[in-house]
C-alpha cells in the first residue's frame, strides 16, 4: 500500500510542477526583496517588523492559494482525461489513490513553503548584516558597552526563532486547506465548483471565531440563528487559530503549549477531512 501510494504521490507531484504553479514563488521573492529595499528609510525595529509582517502574510496567502488551486484540479482532471480509470483498473484501491494524490500536494506545499522561507531568511539575513555593519560605523564613537548593546538589539530583532514556528504553522494550515479541498472535490461536479467552494470555506474559516463568539453570546438572537452558527463552527475549520503572525511580528514569543496545540488542531482537521474524502470517494460513481 505504501509503495503504491508513494508512486501516485510522485506522479501527482510531477503533474503539479508542470502546471507552473511555482510562479507563486517568483512573485513572493520579488515582493519580499523589493519590500526590503523600500523599508530602508525606517528604523531597524520598524523595518524588521514590516518585513516580517509582509513576508509571513505573503507566505500564508500564497501557500493557501497554492493548496486550493493545485488540489482542486486533481480529481476533475483525472476523471476528464480518464486517467483515473486506468489507475483504478490496477490493484490500487480508491483510498490509496486519494492518499497518493493528497501526498503529492503535501510535497508540493512543503517545498513551496521551504523555498519561500529560504528567500525570506536570505533577505532577513542580508538586511541584518547590513544594519549591523552600518551601526558599527555610525555608532563607533559610543562606549564599547553601549555599542555592543545596540548590536545585540539588532541581532535579537533580526534572528527571531519564532519565525521557524510561524513557517511550520503556515505549512500545516496549507495542508489543512489541501485536505479540505480534496474532500470538496470528491462530491463536486467540476473544478470551478471545487475552487469556489474551497475559497468560500477559506473565508468562512477566518470568520469562524467571530461567528462562534456571536453564537455563544447569551442575548444576541434566537435559536435558529444560533443553530446555524453552531453548524458553521463545527463544519468549517477555525483558520483564525493558525494566525500567529501578529504575535511573531510584534516580537511576542509563541508559548510551546500554543504551538503544539495549533499543530494538533491542524492534524485533527487533516485527519477528519481526509477520512471524509475517502468515505465519499469510496461510494462515488465514476
Amino acid at each position: 500500500m505504501i509503495r503504491r501510494t508513494a508512486t501516485i504521490a510522485a506522479v501527482t507531484w510531477t503533474e503539479l510542477v508542470r502546471l507552473k504553479v511555482f510562479y507563486f514563488l517568483i512573485i513572493f521573492a520579488l515582493l519580499v526583496i523589493g519590500n526590503s529595499f523600500f523599508l530602508a528609510r525606517f528604523s531597524f525595529e520598524e523595518e524588521f517588523q514590516m518585513l516580517k509582517d509582509i513576508a509571513l502574510g505573503a507566505m500564508s496567502v500564497f501557500s493557501s492559494l497554492l493548496a486550493i488551486l493545485a488540489t482542486a484540479t486533481l480529481l476533475p482532471k483525472d476523471i476528464e482525461d480518464r486517467t483515473i480509470y486506468t489507475v483504478l483498473a490496477k490493484p490500487v484501491s480508491r483510498t490509496e489513490y486519494l492518499l497518493g494524490k493528497l501526498s503529492g500536494v503535501f510535497l508540493l506545499l512543503t517545498l513551496a513553503v521551504l523555498l519561500m522561507g529560504a528567500v525570506f531568511a536570505a533577505v532577513l539575513l542580508l538586511r541584518t548584516q547590513t544594519l549591523l555593519h552600518s551601526a558599527q560605523i555610525e555608532m563607533a564613537a559610543l562606549p564599547p558597552a553601549e555599542l555592543q548593546a545596540a548590536l545585540e538589539r539588532i541581532r535579537a530583532t533580526g534572528y527571531d526563532p519564532n519565525l521557524f514556528a510561524g513557517g511550520v504553522v503556515i505549512l500545516v494550515k496549507a495542508w489543512l486547506l489541501a485536505a479540505l479541498t480534496m474532500f470538496i472535490s470528491t462530491f463536486a461536479t467540476s473544478t470551478i465548483f471545487t475552487t469556489i467552494t474551497a475559497f468560500a470555506a477559506y473565508f468562512i474559516g477566518h470568520l469562524q471565531a467571530t461567528a462562534r463568539e456571536y453564537w455563544l453570546a447569551a442575548d444576541t438572537s434566537g435559536f435558529l440563528t444560533k443553530s446555524v452558527l453552531a453548524i458553521v463552527s463545527l463544519v468549517f475549520p477555525d483558520l483564525q487559530a493558525f494566525n500567529l503572525v501578529d504575535d511573531i511580528v510584534t516580537g511576542v514569543a509563541i508559548p510551546a503549549a500554543i504551538f503544539w496545540k495549533t499543530l494538533a488542531l491542524g492534524a485533527g482537521y487533516i485527519a477528519v477531512y481526509t477520512a471524509l474524502a475517502a468515505a465519499v470517494f469510496h461510494h462515488k460513481e465514476l
